[in-house]
């Protein structure tokens, strides 16, 4: 493919990265790219995957926008509470790029439905804030070798994680073999916006070093972030017997 006048254009900052390029540019307009969660962590994603040019963005939530989502989830204003998350996202990331093929499966991702969601795309965003759900999404990943990244948020503490299914990768059943029985959501606990905002930036960073092949420094690994003592934890997974994956 060659970059229009207007591509070149709109993305000549990022372009200008010798490790990004007119070639890594195309990388990223050719990416296809599912974000499954559309809330304090899926928001800033959406928001720079559009603006960096990716043109081939999935959206899954089956939630609407209360008023109490307004203080992270920067996508939404005052004017859309009461409408459809992946509705409204899908609008708003078009006025940023009307070049952006969106689809908006406004649905909640179950074991029946996972497989032909995700299937047509190669990278996928995991930032629901069900453990039940991320494990789920992890399964189904593994089987069809996809590069997942997953953010989650509790209170001022932030988690993401990196795996690849098409480099035999470990997954987040080494790291958490199976759900815990109290799955408390953020909003419950108490989160910060800036802590949901960072870690959306960060899976976003982490997103387009492996899209242009930079490569990440998650794979295998979680990062873990307190925004209170503002500290940062790099911890390598390794595989676990208890995972059964790889039992």
């Amino acid at each position: 493919m060659r970059l229009s006048n207007d591509d070149i254009e709109r993305y000549i900052g990022q372009i200008n990265l010798k490790k990004i390029n007119i070639e890594g540019q195309k990388k990223i307009i050719q990416s296809k790219v599912l974000v499954i969660g559309v809330g304090g962590i899926g928001t800033p994603i959406l928001t720079f995957l559009a603006r960096s040019g990716v043109k081939h963005i999935g959206l899954v939530d089956y939630d609407i926008i209360s008023k109490s989502n307004l203080h992270r989830q920067v996508l939404f204003d005052r004017k859309d509470i009461g409408k459809k998350k992946t509705l409204i996202a899908a609008k708003k990331i078009k006025n940023i790029d009307p070049k952006i093929n969106v689809k908006a499966f406004n649905t909640k991702i179950t074991i029946k439905n996972i497989k032909k969601i995700i299937e047509k795309y190669e990278y996928i965003v995991d930032g629901t804030d069900s453990f039940n759900t991320k494990l789920l999404i992890n399964d189904e990943c593994i089987k069809q070798k996809k590069k997942l990244f997953i953010g989650a948020v509790g209170q001022f503490q932030g988690h993401i994680f990196f795996f690849d299914f098409k480099r035999n990768s470990v997954c987040l059943r080494c790291f958490m073999p199976e759900a815990p029985q109290n799955n408390i959501k953020c909003q419950e606990e108490g989160i910060l916006g800036s802590v949901t905002g960072t870690v959306g930036l960060i899976l976003f960073n982490e997103l387009i070093k492996e899209i242009v092949e930079i490569g990440s420094n998650l794979l295998n690994q979680i990062l873990i972030i307190d925004f209170e003592k503002l500290s940062f934890k790099q911890i390598k997974i390794n595989k676990s017997k208890k995972c059964k994956n790889y039992a």
